[in-house]
């Protein structure tokens, strides 16, 4: 192994993805059995894979069938084709040609409005791939930290009894948060993180609910991560008492 025996608890994220080898899972899994803290760490770390695989999913919008059964809805349909007693010569001509420039206009307002409909849904598909591709660089990062040979973790438990984790790379020079049961904030609310660089906080991200999140900023000479309940959209400094306030590992 190239890790002391020290150090086996930061294996706990590169053993949840299965980026050890072979002699590194054999050590740790023995670890595992003596060790409840590092069994508990594993099974958060494997239910943080499982919500980070789900957000490179993507559904269809569900307002699109809707859309596309109005587009639908507001083409005119052809007239029905008369039968029965010959109409006059003249009047018959004139229908037809009525008929035929009415057709025609349908089918116009048809692929116009198909072609809108066309549009529309390439743009949506180009931004759920955007999305998706985030998504995927996001759950990479995260996964590249987690997974890091010089991987450290640190345990701390919010005041509103969240249990949170901050795993962090100094190779890579980032950090990685994970909160376990996250109270739901009130509408208009929302959880920010912060690094703290000797007195000053800086804005480092946000995390909505359950789950693992990429720290945004440089951790590398930050003494601390803190947790505040924020407005929706962020404040450049906290506004209320820290939920959280852990020293990061160094």
């Amino acid at each position: 192994m190239n890790h002391h025996s020290t150090d086996i608890h930061a294996l706990a994220g590169a053993y949840a993805l299965d980026a050890l080898d072979a002699a590194e899972t054999d050590a740790f899994t023995r670890h595992l059995q003596q060790c409840e803290a590092c069994r508990h760490e594993v099974a958060e770390f494997h239910a943080t894979t499982a919500r980070l695989a789900d957000a490179t999913a993507e559904e269809p919008p569900a307002a699109l069938k809707q859309r596309t059964l109005d587009a639908v809805g507001g083409v005119r349909q052809l007239p029905p084709r008369l039968t029965g007693t010959p109409t006059p010569t003249g009047l018959g001509d004139r229908l037809r040609r009525k008929a035929l420039s009415l057709g025609l206009a349908a089918s116009l307002a048809a692929a116009a409005s198909f072609a809108g409909l066309a549009v529309w849904q390439h743009q949506e598909a180009r931004q759920a791939q955007q999305q998706t591709r985030q998504a995927q660089r996001n759950l990479d990062t995260v996964s590249g930290v987690l997974a890091a040979p010089d991987a450290q973790a640190a345990h701390g438990k919010a005041t509103n009894g969240a249990l949170t984790t901050v795993v962090t790379s100094e190779r890579q020079n980032k950090a990685v948060f994970t909160a376990t049961g996250l109270p739901a904030p009130v509408p208009g609310r929302t959880y920010q993180l912060w690094l703290q660089h000797d007195d000053t906080m800086r804005p480092a991200g946000f995390i909505h609910q359950d789950g693992t999140v990429l720290v945004d900023g440089d951790p590398a000479d930050a003494t601390a991560l803190g947790l505040t309940l924020e407005p929706s959209e962020g404040s450049p400094q906290p506004t209320t008492t820290p939920l959280l306030l852990m020293t990061i590992p160094a």
